[in-house]
């Protein structure tokens, strides 16, 4: 009886996966933060999936640089400037999508800041920025796009948002914070518009090599800080790259997953967290010893860029430089 009921639920799953396959040759994908990083790797992936790419992001001259690397790619793409944490900007980019590349059937919630900051030197300022650019501004995108997706009975959208959405990470409380609120949001949506037609997938990667510790910004000892974090982001099997992650994530789109967690580490953390909660709990205690402690410049900032190093140039860390040069990242 067990066996039969287990094989009912794997027939039953099988089915509804087939039914939620999704092609994307020919469909309107909106990349938000595609300009750099991550989203770039996303854009060129569904270029050669077929579909036509909106990428939006705040800085002109990155979306300008990525905008001229797409087309060389040969993808159908538009590149609009928008801040996402302003809901009247966010309208009018959705608008000038559609109207030049119709319905946008796929929305990719990519765009988010990282702070690295023993807790110490973390301002409510900070709190507030990192929830408006990493939860905020998902919320935005789909407030307007979601509607549109359920009258139209289809859409696919995906929330990226962090393995620090699903384990507390020292140093990293205010990106934390706004992962989890993203996790548990998109779960949520993904129930009530899965009955428009409208799927819902979260995103959780562990550690890649995007290039992006340049541009995360770093309080405290901000030398210390940013060669801990750049060299754990390079080393292989510790960390993936982007492209795996990128093509990892399409996957999950296009068989309609709930969920996705990127990289055995991740997998493995999120697993005994869930099992174990002290026992992550502890570990993180151990790690957060090993870290850097207050001061430096305490609740100043600087980006990675501004805080190399000897200890942040060695040859693992090639690994992320070199994505970074392929990425669009180097603007920092």
């Amino acid at each position: 009886m067990a066996a039969a009921a287990g094989g009912a639920v794997l027939l039953a799953k099988a089915f509804v996966g087939k039914r939620r396959e999704f092609d994307f040759r020919g469909r309107t994908a909106l990349i938000t933060g595609g300009s750099r990083g991550l989203g770039l790797v996303l854009a060129r992936q569904l270029a050669e999936r077929g579909a036509r790419i909106v990428i939006c992001a705040r800085d002109s001259q990155e979306l300008e640089a990525a905008h001229r690397n797409l087309v060389e790619y040969g993808a159908d793409v538009l590149a609009l400037r928008c801040d996402l944490t302003q809901r009247d900007e966010v309208n009018e980019m959705i608008d000038l999508a559609e109207a030049q590349f119709g319905p946008i059937d796929i929305l990719i919630n990519n765009a988010g800041i990282i702070g690295v900051s023993p807790i110490e030197h973390v301002t409510m300022d900070d709190y507030h920025e990192t929830m408006d650019c990493n939860f905020w501004s998902a919320v935005n995108v789909t407030y307007h796009l979601a509607p549109r997706m359920q009258q139209r009975g289809e859409g696919r959208i995906a929330n990226v948002s962090s393995i620090g959405g699903k384990i507390g990470v020292p140093h990293l409380a205010a990106y934390s914070a706004s992962k989890f609120a993203l996790v548990g949001w998109s779960q949520a949506i993904r129930a009530e518009l899965a009955k428009n037609g409208v799927v819902v997938t979260t995103v959780c990667p562990g550690l890649m090599r995007t290039g992006s510790p340049r541009h995360a910004e770093f309080k405290g000892q901000n030398e210390a800080e940013y060669a801990w974090f750049k060299n754990a982001d390079s080393i292989p099997g510790l960390s993936v790259s982007a492209e795996y992650a990128a093509e990892s994530i399409l996957n999950a789109i296009q068989h309609g997953d709930a969920e996705i967690i990127i990289g055995t580490v991740a997998k493995v953390g999120a697993f005994v967290n869930q099992l174990m909660p002290e026992i992550t709990s502890d570990l993180m205690s151990v790690a957060t010893r090993m870290l850097p402690g207050p001061g430096g410049i305490g609740e100043s900032s600087r980006t990675g860029a501004e805080s190399e190093s000897a200890a942040s140039r060695n040859p693992v860390t090639n690994l992320t430089d070199q994505a970074a040069q392929r990425n669009n990242e180097e603007f920092a």
